[in-house]
């Protein structure tokens, strides 16, 4: 299996949003991108998957170090040697891949999310500096492109923290932030039991906060996309259009997310990222911003 087999494998078999998002690119691009999921998926996957805090350290130290050997030129991993070819091809950034790894190891370390400053911190290591990579992937002009991929990661992260409370609060994960659930008299205990029957009102009014948050995220980030890059980020609309459906889902069922899962289908997701490329292909052939405004609808 050739190094470009196994990151389309990897990236095939996950059931990612990420996928559905870049299967429209071209080769190159699209090649690229798949290199970069897998190695969100591998280091993710250890963060997740290895219980042992120690062995966990091991493998992230394996993969800080093979992402200087890819930037030298001489990776061992298969995924690092995509990685490799995709920084030949594209100007990405070693240090955003670090960036990261700091997240994975928020995560192994279950360092405790105290504030929203924290929040944002672990939102853009995990999210926002893998949008930065995508964009440079993708291509912009303006750079005020770098800004709409770091309010949308932050978006489409607090999106998934509500989606997946549930089993990353039992996985001993809290990522909404000790202060509010504080404000808002949560204990973890809470978070991992979930509500007893009918949801009570603080838990609600906590949930539909980071929902709302996480709304407005969504809004600033097409404010923040200049319009000459409307149609390289098109991966990113659609990727944001799915992740959108999702929290459309949650709020749909009250942000109750032990009872209802803010999961969607994989044949959903295809038809989401179908009609948002439909739509943006129009959006761009017209060049009227004002009659084909950016939606995630």
């Amino acid at each position: 299996m050739t190094p470009r087999d196994y990151c389309e494998q990897k990236t095939r078999g996950s059931g990612s949003s990420f996928y559905y998002a870049f299967v429209f690119l071209e080769e190159n691009k699209r090649r690229a991108m798949m290199a970069l999921y897998a190695f969100c998926r591998e280091v993710d996957d250890i963060a997740d998957e290895i219980k042992d805090q120690q062995v966990a350290m091991q493998k992230m130290d394996f993969w800080s170090k093979e992402i200087v050997r890819t930037f030298q030129g001489s990776p061992h991993h298969p995924v690092a040697q995509e990685l490799h070819w995709a920084q030949q091809h594209f100007a990405m950034e070693a240090s955003f891949f670090h960036d990261i790894m700091e997240g994975m190891l928020m995560d192994i370390h279950h360092q405790p999310i105290i504030d929203h400053a924290m929040l944002e911190l672990y939102c853009y290591r995990v999210a926002g500096a893998v949008g930065l990579l995508s964009s440079t992937i993708f291509g912009y002009k303006n750079l005020q492109t770098v800004q709409f991929s770091t309010k949308l990661g932050y978006a489409l992260q607090l999106t998934n923290i509500l989606r997946d409370l549930k089993e990353d609060a039992r996985m001993g994960r809290i990522y909404l932030p000790q202060q509010a659930r504080i404000q808002h008299r949560i204990a973890d205990q809470d978070m991992i039991d979930g509500p007893d029957g009918a949801m009570n009102e603080n838990m609600r009014n906590l949930l539909v906060f980071y929902g709302d948050a996480a709304e407005s995220a969504y809004q600033e980030a097409i404010a923040l996309l200049p319009h000459c890059d409307r149609e390289s980020m098109r991966p990113s609309i659609i990727m944001a259009a799915i992740y959108h459906q999702q929290l459309v889902r949650i709020r749909q069922h009250g942000f109750d997310v032990w009872q209802h899962s803010g999961h969607i289908s994989p044949l959903r997701k295809l038809w989401i990222a179908f009609k948002t490329w439909r739509y943006e292909i129009k959006a761009c052939k017209h060049n009227d911003p004002e009659s084909y405004p950016i939606r995630w609808n």
